[in-house]
């Protein structure tokens, strides 16, 4: 059974440091750390998880969009192991949409995000991908990349007006 490690919480330093490339796919390490994201992230209501928030400070992430009581609206997408991820805006339309953290429980805050992106990362198995992401997901995207920068969401907010509690967003949202 895979351990299913405890959620790095902010002011953890491992949440603010820039997050180290992953060498060997297929390593020990790696393939250990892949199981425990995968682990840790499915008892969550999270749509996405990276390294950091698990005390690995490695640049890799798990995109997996899903609808659920946090983000009841979201698309279905397979959970998707990135490995050294990386992208770029394919326009500089950005727009704000409401996000959350599962390493800062009961916040929520509008962010602005590019609204389509061309991405790149490697898959589990080693393989090369270069995909197109819109909406939602390249907003998941871009919140876990941020984590392999050392940001949290808070840090892309426009307004502190923008920052609400988990309690008010869902009376105002449900």
């Amino acid at each position: 059974m895979n351990e299913i490690k405890e959620i790095a919480q902010l002011g953890a330093a491992v949440l603010r440091q820039n997050a180290e490339p992953v060498c060997d796919v297929n390593g020990a390490d790696t393939r250990a750390l892949i199981a425990a994201m995968k682990a840790s992230l499915a008892g969550t209501q999270g749509v996405g998880l990276a390294a950091p928030q698990i005390d690995a400070s490695r640049r890799l992430v798990i995109v997996a969009s899903r609808p659920t009581p946090r983000y009841p609206n979201a698309p279905l997408m397979e959970p998707t192991v990135m490995i050294n991820p990386s992208f770029r805006a394919l326009s500089d339309a950005k727009e704000k949409g409401w996000e959350g953290c599962l390493s800062i429980p009961g916040i929520r805050a509008l962010v602005p995000r590019y609204t389509d992106i061309r991405i790149a990362y490697t898959d589990e198995n080693g393989a090369p991908v270069e995909r197109v992401l819109h909406d939602f997901i390249a907003r998941v995207f871009q919140h876990e990349v941020d984590h392999l920068d050392g940001l949290v969401f808070l840090d892309r907010v426009e307004s502190n007006r923008d920052i609400f509690s988990e309690s008010e967003y869902l009376k105002l949202f449900s």
